[in-house]
């Protein structure tokens, strides 16, 4: 077991599926590390020129997202972003949390996207992959930048994070509503701040995303929570009091997906519950194995998501349960792209 590393959420970089020379930096003789050790962040400029990811799973429901940073300082150690990483040659582990590739000329790609002809009006995720408003977003902006493309062009677009950071572009959001462009999934696993501090070591308090919730809400812009991941064990019991406050601060949705555990996430999870919670560990991993045929990890599309078996449906029980209680789920909101405009104006950048 490695020792814990100061404000994140992996204790170690596994090997890169895609390189063949993998050395443990511990396997010298070298003394391992002190407790709480801290390590930088380094951003890197990304210069792809393509500002769409394309999603072809079918159970993911949009084509294609917007990612301003790949690569996220939240830290989150369930992370299925992990292994993205590792197309860049970094690691799964510590540098998809140290390590931040920047698009920076995001916003005018994103114009440059969304004025070409042969572009069709959709509905684009920011934060598909990666969340959007992760700590340096406060600095560059580059979130915000395309929020404000989004509005020029009037395209819809759908936004997941757990950061209360996105208060501050309240006002284009509100504008965003007008033309029903725009919708906001508040990521809530938790409302424990011991779990949270360990499990999303940088990224905002259940409480401040709650206030975030509220906040949009009162100003007319459409939001729901996303208990994601739900981690049987560790965090299944609180999915009712989760939808009970998503209600309290006026989501209009909930929805919850079961904790996946692809390539690398799978070592890195494991080290980190025998690190953080040695007295739970072994039910938490035997819950998951309950609810992935025995495995820790189900690659396949739709049960993926949702989890298989008893303890599965019982935590889809007591979810429904929840919403019915709280009257959550009970109105259909879609994104519309009838307000499409296809500007010929000289762009803002």
């Amino acid at each position: 077991m490695t020792e814990r590393v100061h404000g994140r959420g992996a204790g170690f970089n596994p090997g890169n599926r895609f390189e063949r020379l993998y050395i443990d930096e511990l396997s010298d003789d070298r003394e391992p590390p002190e407790q709480d050790r801290k390590i930088p962040t380094i951003f890197y400029h990304d210069t792809t020129r393509s500002i769409f990811a394309k999603n072809d799973s079918p159970d993911v429901p949009f084509t294609f997202s917007v990612n301003p940073y790949r690569g996220c300082e939240h830290g989150c150690i369930y992370c299925y972003a992990r292994p993205t990483h590792e197309f860049l040659g970094f690691s799964a582990g510590l540098d998809f949390e140290s390590k931040i590739m920047v698009k920076k000329d995001a916003p005018q790609l994103l114009e440059q996207a969304l004025r070409d002809p042969k572009y069709e009006p959709q509905v684009i995720a920011l934060s598909g992959n990666t969340d959007c408003y992760q700590p340096v977003e406060r600095k560059l902006k580059l979130t915000r930048a395309c929020l404000e493309v989004f509005l020029k062009y009037r395209n819809p677009v759908g936004i997941v994070t757990k950061s209360a950071m996105i208060r501050r572009d309240i006002d284009i959001l509100k504008d965003l509503a007008k033309y029903d462009c725009v919708s906001i999934s508040m990521s809530i696993t938790s409302l424990n701040p011991e779990i949270l501090s360990r499990m999303e070591p940088r990224a905002s308090t259940a409480e401040k995303r709650l206030e975030a919730l509220r906040d949009l809400a009162n100003a007319g812009i459409p939001v729901g929570v996303n208990a994601a991941p739900v981690i049987p064990g560790l965090t299944d019991e609180e999915l009712p009091e989760i939808v009970r406050k998503s209600a309290e601060n006026g989501a209009q949705f909930v929805e919850y997906i079961m904790v996946r555990l692809p390539y690398a996430v799978k070592d890195l999870f494991v080290e980190w519950v025998h690190r953080e919670f040695p007295l739970r560990a072994s039910k938490i991993l035997n819950r998951i194995r309950d609810v992935r045929g025995g495995n820790l990890s189900d690659p396949r599309f739709h049960s993926r998501m949702s989890g298989e078996g008893e303890f599965a449906d019982t935590i889809y029980s007591l979810f429904q349960t929840a919403c019915k209680k709280y009257r959550m789920n009970e109105t259909d909101f879609h994104l519309s792209t009838k307000h499409f405009i296809r500007s010929g104006q000289i762009s803002l950048f």
